[in-house]
């Protein structure tokens, strides 16, 4: 009879291995992937669990880490899909990824009587497409950085 040592934290030891280029081996996950690839793996993860798990509720804590451009692009559509079937919260610094939101929200942090309070306040479509700007053009919005977040929202 065969026996195993478990300890409260089970006794599988699990080591993602994973091939970053077309041609390499696979390699720890931990030792060879970016911030922008371990971001990808995790959204690949968190859509096939959601699919399996019928999660009602995703949520994403700067999953663009690393990413920009053509990628942060992909990902955005990925979870826009996601949000087809479950409630998504992103936390993103990407326009390409904010863009595709329904809804966004403002996370204000104020300081009343020597304490830190935290706020959180839903958007209207025109404080949407500024944040969206802000994004693109900086703390100064820019015409150039509205009519690209009103294309990247697809709003005309």
């Amino acid at each position: 009879m065969d026996s195993y040592d478990a300890t409260e934290k089970g006794m599988d030891q699990v080591e993602f291995f994973i091939s970053t280029n077309a041609g390499e081996d696979p390699k720890p996950l931990a030792r060879v992937a970016s911030g922008g690839e371990i971001s990808r793996v995790m959204l690949s993860l968190k859509m096939i669990l959601a699919k399996s798990d019928q999660l009602p509720l995703l949520i994403f804590d700067e999953i663009d880490s690393g990413v920009s451009g053509r990628i942060a692009q992909s990902v955005g559509q990925s979870m826009k899909k996601l949000s087809q079937f479950h409630q998504v919260i992103a936390i993103t610094h990407l326009p390409q990824i904010a863009g595709l939101a329904d809804t966004h929200f403002a996370v204000e942090k104020t300081e009343e009587n020597g304490r830190s309070f935290t706020h959180l306040r839903k958007l209207t479509l025109k404080e949407r497409v500024n944040e969206v700007a802000r994004l693109m053009s900086g703390e100064e919005i820019t015409q150039a950085g509205l009519k690209g977040a009103r294309e990247l929202m697809n709003i005309n």
